[in-house]
């Protein structure tokens, strides 16, 4: 905060009004200042704005201080629930300073806290616009840029074969007769002008998303069509006819569809469109005009699974290990993913994940042929309601490759008429991911050729549905009895059909009472199942504790390490226990393999109850004495403080911090966190990871270009759409696996940035790097990636193939052509956890 007060500027003025005014603005600038010292930022804040309504030209004089005041005062309103009165005081200072880019990004941070995503969006854009170095308020932006304009945009936008097949369908339909057309979840509205450049009389597009509807009406202007489509910014289930559309429409265009078909809602908003706001479709073998009956684009959809073998995916859903680091993990507690879909649970979360199987890490086996799951007709609103409210397909396929089952993979043919049709199978070149159903539960995951893949396949909730996945074995003879019933969908199997049917409906074992299930996001489940990570830290807090008493714990910890018998007082009663405090994202057991290495006492902050009583569980079956592990978030009334001391009077140990977000970029914050953990660590106590390597290599990649912006209006069939969606492009590329990446690499990886927790003074902000090109190309990204050093010599690379974490790269602007044996120079900045690369040519 300014000491110096300012003082008010005196212009030829007259009279006493003006004598007085300056008194008051005096007088209020003095309570300011008191009012300040007393830290009551309210009234202060409040005498401000008397001053800069009265003198204005003191603006610049008083403009840090009323900055201070006014993010002080709202960090109270915040903390208070005082929302109107918060946002009234933004206003306010907008009014003031409504070029001060500070102020706007304040803004921005509060309403995104909010939950207000598109309006922060826009003071973050003003923010950057007003300037564009503000570093802050471009970090903001890029990260609020991924929630409002999802990436597949771009991806689906430069995908021209999907564009001229989804064009030639409507333009087809319009040229029959089909003139007028809604248009649901419209996006950057390229089916609207689709439709009206085939000719439609009538074009009307529904967008729910604020940013993507705003977006929607800068393009359609910019094509010169705002006269023709008439933009709703709302959800289809909401339009009424004629408020606000005139009469019901002869042609519905939607692509509101996901990896699994039916995820983005468009059973329920195809039910919806028959019954209110599409014209009655035409019955088969009638003949007329197309503009009297109603249809849909896409006309219907057929789904195939098959069932494959894929570490990947393994690693990620399921737990395949019994030992963590001399850890047990006991039978009674069952982890499982977000993508595990019970019959019995109220699932609220897709039963399924995403992924692109033709860029799957490792590859994978397909264990089955193709199989068709489900046909679907979107003409047909009896099928459509049906479809909710059916029982479960069963289904048996045979397998035709020996393997471990990991997943029913699962993609789509949309057909949009009877001549145009998109297939999202892995073996397409498609914008499209392909959806993941994790097998969970098997007690031998193993099958070979002759065994069957039985499966439930529904559409509850308007989700697809896999569930109940079991294998039967030729090897094992099984009475099924009599009493199933045979389901009229079943696949053409012949009496293996009719078996299969009655397995399926065989009652399971009811699972043990003690049962705990512990759902962990799938970088949690890869997290356990990365053993260098664990067996590193183990080794790494083993030399910090034996370093800190080398001649007590020696001893002690090779004993209790080789009989896995823990028990914390043993011969060391007369000294207090080491404090070890866990702050990483999430759910961690190293607190108890820290409680395995002798007289410690450690800390998780883990925070979910469910977490908390698997940690307990696995401290139990590992001998624990129940008070060894504490969850220190139980102690903290403020999580801002989450690193303070234990006891008053006691340090700690250790404490282990997150450095990299699972995503590939640095966790937000952590220099700071760092800081502070520093002034808690005893004397030879350490921060794990104590320092982290970044390194980067130039690479050519189309892929990641065209994931990352729109390629011109060549790819959107000469629409002018790219400059207004460009400006959400974000660059850098998060969540990427470098293993299978397209991409060509240019240079050899290079050390781009220290960031050192435990001596911060070998850190720099900024820092040149001089890399070598080895081979001719097209610069287009640079990939990165971390070494985590936990001591000199245990590290932890997050680009391994047991990596829990994924890779990210910064995407260039404008590529640029390099040749074999050229130098560069690249620019690194490192300002508040955020790195930016720049090329200097």
């Amino acid at each position: 905060m300014p000491n110096s007060r300012p003082r008010p500027r005196h212009g030829p003025r007259s009279g006493a009004g003006a004598a007085g005014r300056d008194e008051l603005v005096s007088r209020s600038l003095q309570s300011a200042e008191h009012c300040l010292s007393a830290r009551d930022f309210g009234t202060a804040y409040a005498h401000y704005l008397l001053v800069l309504s009265l003198a204005p030209e003191l603006k610049d004089d008083v403009k840090e201080t009323f900055q201070y005041t006014l993010f002080r005062w709202a960090e109270e309103l915040d903390a208070l629930s005082r929302t109107q009165d918060l946002l009234g005081c933004y206003e306010q200072a907008m009014e003031l300073f409504p070029d001060d880019e500070v102020i706007c990004n304040s803004m921005g941070e509060h309403l995104f806290r909010m939950g207000f995503r598109d309006e922060a969006a826009g003071y973050f854009r003003k923010a950057v616009k007003l300037n564009p170095d503000f570093s802050d308020a471009k970090e903001n932006f890029y990260r609020v840029a991924n929630w409002l304009v999802e990436r597949w945009h771009f991806i689906m936008l430069n995908d021209t074969k999907r564009n001229t097949i989804y064009n030639a369908a409507i333009q087809k339909a319009v040229c029959l007769g089909s003139k007028s057309v809604l248009d649901i979840g419209a996006g950057t509205g390229i089916l609207s002008m689709f439709a009206k450049k085939a000719g439609a009389h009538s074009v009307y597009a529904c967008e729910l998303s604020k940013t993507m509807f705003e977006l929607a009406c800068d393009v359609v202007a910019a094509n010169k069509m705002e006269a023709g489509i008439q933009l709703l910014h709302m959800k289809s289930l909401d339009i009424e006819i004629p408020k606000h559309i005139p009469e019901r429409v002869s042609l519905v265009v939607t692509e509101t569809v996901d990896a699994g078909l039916f995820g983005e809602g468009i059973v329920e908003s195809l039910i919806h469109a028959w019954e209110h706001l599409l014209l009655q479709p035409k019955t088969k073998g009638e003949n007329g005009n197309c503009e009297k009956y109603g249809k849909v684009i896409p006309a219907s959809a057929v789904i195939f699974g098959m069932a494959v073998e894929c570490a990947e995916i393994r690693r990620h859903h399921r737990v395949g290990i019994k030992d963590v680091a001399g850890i047990c993990l006991p039978t009674n507690v069952k982890f499982q993913s977000p993508a595990y879909s019970s019959v019995d649970a109220e699932e609220t979360v897709e039963p399924y994940t995403t992924e692109k199987m033709s860029r799957v890490p490792g590859g994978y086996l397909a264990l089955t042929e193709c199989f068709e799951i489900m046909t679907v007709d979107f003409n047909n609103l009896q099928e459509l309601k049906s479809l909710a409210t059916k029982k479960p397909d069963k289904i048996g396929i045979p397998v035709t490759k020996e393997g471990v089952l990991d997943a029913i993979v699962v993609w789509f043919e949309l057909q949009l008429d009877d001549e145009h049709s998109l297939s999202t199978s892995p073996s397409e070149e498609t914008c499209w991911e392909q959806a993941v159903y994790p097998v969970h539960d098997l007690a031998d995951y193993w099958i070979k050729p002759e065994d069957q893949v039985m499966m439930e396949v529904s559409c509850q909730d308007c989700y697809l549905r896999i569930q109940s996945i079991s294998v039967f074995s030729s090897d094992h003879e099984m009475d099924v009895g009599t009493s199933f019933t045979k389901s009229k969908d079943l696949l053409s199997l012949g009496n293996e059909a009719e078996l299969c049917s009655a397995l399926a409906n065989l009652q399971t074992s009811t699972p043990d009472s003690a049962e705990q299930i512990c759902v962990l996001e799938s970088t949690e489940i890869a997290l356990l199942n990365n053993v260098p990570y664990h067996e590193g830290f183990k080794m790494a807090m083993r030399k910090v504790l034996s370093s800190l008493t080398p001649e007590k714990l020696g001893q002690a910890m090779d004993t209790q390490c080789q009989n896995n018998e823990i028990n914390c007082g043993s011969g060391q009663n007369d000294s207090e226990p080491f404090y070890v405090l866990d702050v990483s994202e999430g759910f961690s057991v190293l607190p108890i393999i820290a409680g395995a290495l002798g007289q410690v006492k450690p800390y998780s902050s883990v925070e979910k109850d469910q977490h908390r009583i698997t940690l307990d569980l696995i401290s139990e079956a590992n001998h624990f004495p129940k008070e060894t592990l504490e969850f220190w978030l139980r102690h903290v009334e403020d999580e801002s403080a989450v690193l303070q001391r234990p006891k008053s009077d006691k340090l700690w140990s250790i404490i282990i911090l997150d450095v990299i977000e699972p995503s590939g970029l640095i966790q937000q914050e952590i220099m700071e966190k760092a800081a502070i953990s520093r002034c808690l660590l005893q004397s030879g106590g350490k921060i794990f990871p104590q320092y982290v390597l970044m390194f980067g290599l130039l690479v050519e990649s189309q892929t990641l270009v065209e994931e990352s912006a729109v390629q011109g209006a060549e790819r959107t069939l000469g629409f002018n759409i790219a400059p207004f969606i460009n400006q959400f492009q974000v660059p850098i590329r998060v969540f990427l696996d470098l293993s299978s990446l397209p991409c060509i690499p240019l240079s050899q990886p290079v050390e781009l940035l220290r960031l050192d927790l435990m001596t911060p003074y070998l850190n720099t902000s900024n820092r040149e790097v001089k890399v070598r090109i080895c081979k001719s190309g097209q610069v287009t990204a640079i990939p990165f990636w971390y070494h985590m050093y936990l001591d000199d010599e245990i590290m932890l690379d997050t680009s391994s193939e047991a990596s829990h974490w994924k890779q990210a790269a910064v995407v260039l602007d404008h590529p640029f052509r390099v040749e074999m044996g050229d130098e560069l120079v690249l620019h690194v900045q490192h300002h508040k956890s955020n790195v930016s690369i720049t090329v200097k040519q």
